[in-house]
């Protein structure tokens, strides 16, 4: 088992020597600094388990040092020494970090106990993370996160189905991840060497459309200078995924249902039958039944689309999938920014599992990356976030539902005066709610 590696920081040698004595002593690997900027020097080079900080110092004071700590996202434990005239700024370092303080003069007994303690603790962390990776392993597929019972059922029908050839249809509101739901089932496939070749119906225009799914001869057209391949040659051996297919025209679902049916189409311009081998997976957000009823899309193609079909969940039905998706984003957006946030505040997490998320995951994706792009510290914060800094301090309309629930919340606060408890169980929410929600609608106790 390797030795802990401590590092002790102080500008008293005979407490350094003190220190490194005792705890080389108990078995551990020490080393000594003499001010925070030769620690931090060492820091460039070399990782320590465990740093024990004095909190004063000349040049940079310990406080100084855990700031920087923190702000490099370095993974050690910070112990702050002090004298004990100094415990209140102590405290204030356990909030920003570090995880105890010694007080002066030292028993080396409580020492030795202490570094036991973290140790145990970094251990513990440790196995945590183990577990969690385990988990992670079983709430992710290919691209997609989740561990709700929603998520978990799509999954397991993306194992079943990825296998064959037949034709999906992935229905689900803006923004649910249905491209990465293809994705996952072409990527599972047998197919999966193949291309994955995507097509967003709702995005090129009708005049284009019919030239980019069939390609065309050179000279068809004005424009066309060469010969160019359209997206169906291009999904040969592989996967067409149809995005918003509910977007084309009828004149374009005609000629779609055609080669649905044989496989076989022409180029514009050309004359020569071309044959190509794909599965189709296509996908909407609009209610293709709706459509027919309103004459805007062809029944058979629905019938032809519709063999397998699934619909993606939106984020408002999978809120217990919020801090998955959450860390990985933060991870994500930290790491492209070179920013050291690591972690979402309670309050941070408690609006975003208040709110409902209209935009989805596409919606909860950019929340994060501004959140970190704007935050300042180690966490986001609430205030980070653009579903609570855009939220307006005026009355919301007088019969949106919003109103109703502040109002409603703003009687029972006053007529308990302001006892959170009851106030809570009154609500029949738990009190962390409750405090997000005076804090969303930014209530005050007259107090």
């Amino acid at each position: 088992m390797s030795k802990t590696r401590i590092m002790v920081v102080d500008d008293e040698l005979i407490i350094r020597e003190s220190l490194a004595g005792w705890l080389e002593r108990d078995g551990h690997h020490v080393e000594t600094a003499d001010s925070g900027e030769a620690a931090l020097k060492k820091l460039t080079s070399e990782q320590f388990d465990i740093m024990l900080v004095d909190i004063k110092m000349e040049g940079m004071s310990g406080l100084d040092l855990l700031r920087v700590i923190n702000e490099q996202g370095l993974d050690t434990a910070v112990v702050m020494i002090t004298a004990y005239g100094s415990i209140s700024t102590a405290i204030d370092a356990m909030k920003s970090g570090a995880v105890e303080y010694l007080l002066k003069p030292f028993d080396p007994e409580e020492i030795g106990v202490l570094i036991e303690k973290i140790i145990s603790q970094q251990a513990q962390e440790k196995e945590n993370l183990y577990l969690r990776e385990e988990v992670k392993a079983r709430t992710r597929f290919e691209s997609m996160i989740g561990q709700s019972a929603a998520m978990q059922q799509v999954f397991d029908l993306i194992r079943d189905i990825a296998p064959t050839d037949s034709t999906i249809l992935i229905t689900g509101e803006t923004g649910t991840g249905k491209g990465l739901a293809a994705k996952a089932i072409h990527t599972s496939s047998r197919r999966s060497q193949g291309p994955f070749v995507a097509v967003n119906c709702g995005a090129i225009p009708e005049h284009l459309m019919e030239s980019e799914l069939f390609g065309h001869q050179k000279g068809a057209f004005t424009d066309a200078r060469e010969t160019k391949k359209g997206r169906l040659e291009l999904a040969n051996g592989g996967t067409l995924f149809l995005d918003e297919i509910g977007e084309i025209s009828m004149r374009m679902q005609i000629d779609l249902l055609r080669v649905l049916e044989d496989r076989v189409f022409y180029r514009v311009g050309g004359t020569q039958p071309l044959e190509a081998d794909f599965r189709v997976i296509a996908a909407t957000n609009r209610d293709l039944k709706e459509a027919i009823a309103e004459g805007s899309f062809r029944e058979d193609l629905f019938y032809r689309l519709n063999v397998i079909a699934f619909a993606m969940p939106p984020l408002s039905h999978r809120k217990e999938d919020i801090p998955l998706l959450c860390d990985h984003f933060l991870r994500r957006f930290a790491q492209e920014t070179n920013k050291p946030i690591r972690q979402v505040s309670r309050e941070a997490m408690d609006e975003m599992m208040l709110y409902d998320w209209p935009g989805n995951i596409r919606e909860l994706e950019n929340a994060i990356e501004r959140a970190v792009v704007v935050g300042k510290g180690p966490r986001v914060m609430a205030e980070d976030l653009p579903i609570v800094c855009g939220l307006k301090s005026d009355e919301p309309a007088d019969h949106s539902l919003k109103a109703i629930e502040k109002s409603h919340i703003h009687q029972v606060l006053k007529e308990n005066d302001w006892n959170i408890s009851i106030c809570a169980k009154i609500l029949g929410i738990d009190r962390s709610t409750l405090y997000s929600k005076i804090k969303r609608y930014r209530l005050q106790s007259p107090s």
